[in-house]
């Protein structure tokens, strides 16, 4: 993440993260727990929960009223958006760095980091913002080119001065968010609170992982590239593929799909459990 642009200091942090559902939940926690000691807490709000517990969306909107950096990621549906936008545009201009990601177009331009202001023309090195937003077209091809230009431009954002650096430290939250691990979540609280709140400690930079691969609960790493890295089964009786979402393995929200590997594993099948980032015809 870009140096600091807010003066050093140890003052609490409150960040507020609102997403679509509970996926990394548990990711966010252990964060939380990791980050207490660095005066940082963690709001984690699912807009999944608003309908079933009453009290869940007044809840959000009370954090987001009080957080001191807020990240909006993945509200798309209507009823969502309409929830928390007056929330979100009430605490925009009070909070040190407000971000949504990955989103509709009304949360997407509340975005405010040091000088970047997502509800403004993009000029020069900003425009570059327009180039995540994929084809429309069918197919594999423009998932997987934006996912390239994400890993790619901050690299040539890194010696742009100026704003370009909030644009940066936007692609390199995305980034962050996108590969959730445990590691990648820390990571990403920690280089916002730096650069946009003043807290000390650096972050390192966001951790890579196989966008298509293996997955097993008892192999080394859990994840890798190469399907011959799974355990050789002896006389199987078949053999079952199971295509599974990278997002939950990082996020280690993988139980339910332990469950499967582990009851086809007994009836004597070999199992080739892959993962892909997304399940939208990707070479998984």
């Amino acid at each position: 993440m870009p140096a600091s642009a807010a003066p050093l200091h140890p003052d609490p942090l409150r960040v507020v993260i609102v997403t679509l559902d509970n996926h990394l939940s548990g990711a966010v926690e252990r964060a939380a727990a990791l980050l207490a000691a660095e005066g940082i807490t963690i709001g984690f709000h699912a807009a999944a929960d608003w309908d079933r517990d009453a009290g869940a969306l007044d809840a959000c909107r009370a954090d987001i009223a009080r957080g001191d950096i807020v990240v909006a990621t993945m509200l798309f549906l209507d009823d969502h958006i309409r929830a928390v936008l007056p929330a979100l545009e009430a605490r925009r201009e009070q909070c040190a760095a407000m971000l949504g990601l990955m989103s509709g177009s009304e949360i997407v331009r509340l975005t405010r980091m040091g000088d970047y202001r997502m509800d403004k023309p993009a000029k020069g090195p900003l425009a570059l913002l327009k180039r995540l937003r994929g084809s429309g077209k069918p197919g594999a091809s423009s998932g997987a080119g934006q996912m390239k230009m994400l890993r790619r431009l901050p690299k040539m954002l890194r010696f742009i001065p100026g704003t370009a650096q909030d644009v940066r430290a936007y692609f390199l939250t995305l980034q962050y968010w996108l590969a959730g691990s445990d590691d990648n979540v820390v990571g990403m609280i920690r280089a916002l609170a730096h650069r946009y709140a003043g807290h000390a400690t650096r972050a390192e930079g966001p951790r890579d992982y196989p966008d298509v691969g293996v997955y097993h609960p008892a192999m080394a790493g859990r994840m890798a590239d190469r399907a011959d890295a799974l355990q050789a089964v002896a006389n199987p009786r078949g053999t079952v593929g199971l295509l599974m979402l990278r997002s939950y393995l990082l996020g280690r929200d993988a139980g339910h799909y332990d469950g499967v590997i582990a009851a086809l594993e007994a009836k004597g099948l070999r199992v080739i459990p892959a993962f892909a980032g997304g399940l939208d015809s990707r070479p998984a």
